[in-house]
C-alpha cells in the first residue's frame, strides 16, 4: 500500500510545529518531501521515520 502524502499543515498539526520549523525541517533534509506542481507533499513514513530518528538521538 503506497504512503499517504501529506500537507505541510498535516505535518504541522502531526508534530505540534509551525510552518517555519516544518520547512526548516525539509530545507536540511531532515523530512523527506516531493513538489508536485506548486505544492509540497510530506510522505507519512517520512514523518515516521523522522519521529523514530528523533527518538533514538534522544536515547
Amino acid at each position: 500500500m503506497a504512503d499517504e502524502l501529506l500537507t505541510v499543515p498535516q505535518v504541522m498539526r502531526r508534530l505540534k510545529l509551525g510552518r517555519s520549523a516544518v520547512y526548516d525541517l525539509i530545507r536540511s533534509r531532515r523530512l523527506a518531501s516531493i513538489t508536485i506542481g506548486r505544492s509540497r507533499r510530506i510522505p507519512e513514513s517520512a514523518v515516521r521515520d523522522f519521529i523514530a530518528h528523533e527518538l533514538k538521538v534522544a536515547a
